[in-house]
């Protein structure tokens, strides 16, 4: 669709003759007798993947995750999954056949997924989802009036703007300093600020000039907390650590300084000062042995380095079956690897004839996959000490690149290294799978430095593409790929100070939403009956991202500039539509994954996706023709600077946290059950916004191995309690028979094969640690032990077997330990009960987390703040929630909050 500035009521796409009004009677003529399911609830969404390709895994989909994805044209969609329409079935008013047939393995239902707390009530759990969801908008729309109602007692020594302008309540943004807004020059309602941004979606706060005043203050506490922070923890450090910890001060202070300064505009200075070691390129390409060769119908072949290089990336990931059996990806690697072929010279005997290489099925690749996998098999055998002078060798090659110099301040850069030349895999059926990534060489690559730096040199006998010194670009190092024709960015690291405050601004701006979320939900409801198509259109996009975190579509996305599917670019073919409330999104989202959405909707919202599709529009027509994310994104910032649709996913995921912490008491609960009920809340924000995921393929083999932990456990309490009678016969008569029976999960059959597992595992236990010693042994020049030695020492494990065969025939069970007693065999008892305890409350929380992406939810849209301030309130160390990583990450939110016991998201 078209971005351009036109009058709302021209339609952007094809309309087929669609009028630009929808009239009451046309509105009414739809209603329904059959009751509306209860709205708005998502009933099934996530990716869709085959069962066999399913990933577990909360932070990236494997690329064996994504199975089946169409990448054909629009053009040609007739043929394609995504547009394909099979023939209907259905006898109500529902317009479209159930897309959810096509090939695939749908996500869960919200009804398969466990929620936070159990009720023995009989209410359906999508009537407790859709009546939860609304509790907390009631609560949102009491916070807004509540933050209104104290922002407008603070601008009452100012009055003469709220006399001039009737609307000034609902722009709290332009009255929050009571001076006249200076954002665009223009003195008037909200709309003034989309006419500023209208050539750009861009989701960047620092775009408003005017601060306000939660942001002002939100960040003189976080500068209070950062001067105050480092004093507190001095005394504990040591003092030779006292001149860096210093310089790790003055380092925050600096940053929350920043935070405090008056917001910039877009294109502002990023930094006075900039230097670094520029990037670390990978080795060169070592040739196969010469008795190592591609061999084609039989004959093995000479090739060119360049030739044997690209031979070598086929050949040596043949146990990759899911990429080199695919016939797009032998196709990709046979055209490139034939132009390859004869631009240096093709291939020949070993006589020096040419053999022309015609056929990709005659290529045997047997022989560089064996070459590459004993190298690497050699590799993972190799002593300990060598490994080590390895990694250290590696570690001080890469020391230079690892920091940079930014306004005089020590920051980590992320990804210095430059991508190795290889086969491109992509995601779900990329159509350009298994094409060449060419070697990046430095005359692609472009130098962003300050200008009285020096600027580190090229490789010998290269040079750069090209010096800069734009002290607006964050970026380090850019390059184009050859691929997809993408620009590669060298950018500094998670942990830096410019990502941190990205971060900050980022759920800021969400805190910002909180007091204007409820007259953008009350204007959009309204104008759902709108006359006007176009109001009409936007007021349903905006339910639909508010209510179901759907992307905008189309907007450029920060991290990979990669363009998104969404709202205001989806097709006719993408919606269907079932009565009374249903409807269903299926679509190529973001990263080209085929997403799936089982919704219930309003009934109007409902209504008006009938009209947006009401006949002549076909497949390939425009669902929203009268819309665009600038238009979008333009309406979204009258209500608020910087305001676009990407806003509202943070914001849900953050305030539904808020509102579930805020309600938990403090309890003397355990560790591990303070645990579960911060993972039951961050779980019920991923189900209320939506964030799920394909179960993995690993989590019942993972779930089994848990279980068969909880039953060693079992049968190790069982144990020791039959080492009580042993110690004393009377505990039987004192305890009770049934106190001494075996757990109802345990049977005899199990009892042996985990009796095996314990005699083995101690065997292994042993081997390994003779050969360790052994080595330590070897790099202390002494002699070797004898085998012997091992002989002996596996008897622990040889009396282990014979123990429990005694036990297995006599039903006894000895009383093990120095001395034991009752007393002793007692607290075991309890000790392996709350380890039992510990173990079925992550099974159960495992479990319940299985269709859930909580890192999704955790690490992208809830506060980091609320997890900090979740760990203060229930005394639970931050490292039970966030891993070393996200702890660097987020050091600016746990540093925020530490010293304020009140803060609110």
């Amino acid at each position: 669709m078209s971005s351009d500035s036109s009058d709302d009521d021209m339609p952007l796409a094809r309309t087929n003759g669609h009028p630009s009004t929808v009239s009451r009677a046309e509105d009414k003529a739809m209603d329904s007798r059959a009751k509306p399911k209860p709205a708005p609830v998502s009933i099934r969404n996530g990716p869709v993947g085959d069962a066999s390709h399913t990933n577990g895994n909360g932070k990236r989909k494997s690329r064996s995750s994504i199975n089946r994805v169409s990448y054909k044209d629009e053009s040609d969609s007739e043929d394609g999954r995504l547009a394909k329409r099979q023939k209907k079935v259905v006898s109500d008013d529902s317009d479209d056949e159930v897309l959810s047939k096509r090939k695939g393995k749908l996500p869960p239902a919200a009804n398969e997924t466990a929620m936070a707390e159990d009720s023995d009530d009989d209410m359906p759990l999508n009537a407790k989802l859709a009546s939860k969801r609304k509790a907390i908008e009631k609560n949102a729309e009491k916070d807004a009036k509540a933050i209104r109602a104290s922002e407008s007692k603070a601008k009452k020594p100012t009055p003469k703007k709220a006399i001039k302008d009737d609307s000034d309540s609902d722009v709290p943004l332009a009255g929050a300093k009571g001076k006249k807004r200076l954002s665009n020059g223009v003195n008037g309602k909200g709309k003034a600020n989309g006419v500023k941004q209208e050539d750009s979606d861009s989701d960047a706060p620092i775009r408003k000039k005017a601060k306000t005043a939660t942001s002002t203050a939100a960040a003189k506490t976080k500068g209070k907390a950062a001067k105050s922070t480092p004093a507190k923890k001095a005394p504990a450090k040591k003092a030779k650590k006292e001149e860096s910890e210093e310089k790790s001060e003055d380092d925050e202070e600096a940053e929350y300084r920043w935070w405090d300064a008056p917001k910039k505009e877009d294109d502002s200075v990023k930094w006075t000062t900039l230097e670094h070691n520029g990037v670390l390129f990978p080795p060169p390409y070592e040739p196969l042995p010469k008795n190592v060769k591609l061999s084609y119908n039989g004959t093995p072949v000479n090739l060119h380095v360049e030739a044997e290089e690209v031979a070598g990336f086929f050949g040596s990931m043949l146990n990759s079956t899911h990429n080199v059996e695919n016939p797009t990806f032998q196709k990709n690697f046979f055209a490139d690897f034939k132009e390859i072929l004869n631009r240096t010279g093709g291939a020949t005997d070993r006589n020096g004839k040419k053999v022309d290489i015609k056929e990709f099925a005659k290529l045997d690749f047997q022989a560089i996959f064996d070459y590459y996998h004993a190298k690497n098999e050699a590799k993972k055998a190799r002593p300990a000490a060598e490994k080590k002078a390895e990694k250290a060798e590696r570690d001080k090659v890469e020391a230079p690149y690892m920091y940079c110099k930014w306004d005089g301040r020590k920051e980590k850069v992320g990804n210095f290294r430059v991508e190795p030349p290889g086969l491109f895999r992509g995601r779900g059926e990329h159509p350009k799978t298994g094409k060449v990534k060419k070697r990046v060489m430095p005359e692609q690559i472009t130098i962003n430095i300050g200008k009285d730096a020096k600027v580190p040199p090229p490789p010998e006998g290269h040079k750069w593409k090209a010096i800069q010194h734009d002290n607006k670009a964050t970026w380090l190092a850019m390059w184009q790929e050859n691929i997809n024709g993408s620009y590669k960015y060298v950018m500094l690291g998670a942990t830096s100070a410019v990502k941190g405050q990205s971060d900050f601004k980022k759920f800021e701006k969400a805190r910002e939403l909180k007091k204007h979320i409820a007259r953008i939900r009350k204007d959009y409801t309204a104008d759902l009956k709108a006359e006007g198509m176009a109001d009409r259109q936007r007021a349903t996009a905006v339910y639909l991202i508010d209510k179901f975190a759907l992307r905008a579509g189309n907007e450029k996305d920060t991290e990979n500039e990669a363009e998104t599917v969404g709202c205001c670019s989806l097709k006719y073919e993408h919606v269907t539509l079932q009565e009374p409330n249903t409807v269903i999104f299926d679509f190529l989202g973001k990263d080209s994954i085929r997403f799936y959405d089982e919704v219930t909707v309003d009934r109007q919202v409902f209504k008006n996706l009938r009209v947006f599709k009401k006949a002549p529009k076909r497949e390939g027509d425009d669902i929203f023709d009268r819309l665009t994310t600038t238009q979008l994104n333009k309406h979204l910032s009258s209500y608020m600077p910087g305001l676009t649709a990407k806003v509202f996913r943070t914001y849900n995921a953050s305030y539904t946290m808020s509102n579930l912490l805020r309600d938990l008491k403090v309890s003397d609960a355990t560790m591990a059950e303070k645990i579960k009920l911060y993972n039951d809340c961050n779980r019920e924000v991923a189900i209320l916004c939506n964030h799920k995921r394909t179960v993995g393929a690993s989590h019942e083999a993972q779930m089994e191995k848990l279980g068969d932990r909880i039953k060693g456990l079992k049968y190790q309490k069982w144990r020791n309690k039959m080492m009580l009678l042993d110690i004393d016969p009377k505990q039987k008569k004192k305890k009770g028979a049934s106190f001494f029976e075996l757990d109802p999960d345990l049977d005899e059959a199990w009892i042996l094969e985990h009796q095996n597992f314990l005699v083995e595992e101690q065997r292994t236990k042993i081997q390994k640690k003779f050969e360790k010693d052994n080595e330590k042994r070897q790099q202390d020049g002494e002699k070797p032990m004898p085998d012997k030695e091992l002989k002996e020492r596996l008897q622990v494990a040889d009396d282990l077997a014979k123990k429990f065969k005694k036990e297995n025939k006599s039903k006894k069970v000895e009383a093990e330990g120095r001395g034991p007693t009752v007393e002793k065999i007692e607290a075991n008892i309890k000790k392996i009960e709350e380890r039992i305890r510990t173990l079925e409350l992550q099974a159960a929380d495992r479990d319940g987390n299985k269709e859930v992406a909580l890192g999704t939810s955790k690490i992208n849209y809830i506060d980091p703040r609320l997890t900090v301030v979740f760990s203060k309130k229930f005394g639970v160390p931050i490292e039970k929630f966030f891993s070393k990583t996200l702890r660097e990450k987020f050091n600016w939110a746990i540093k925020s909050v530490e010293d304020d016991d009140n803060w609110e998201f």
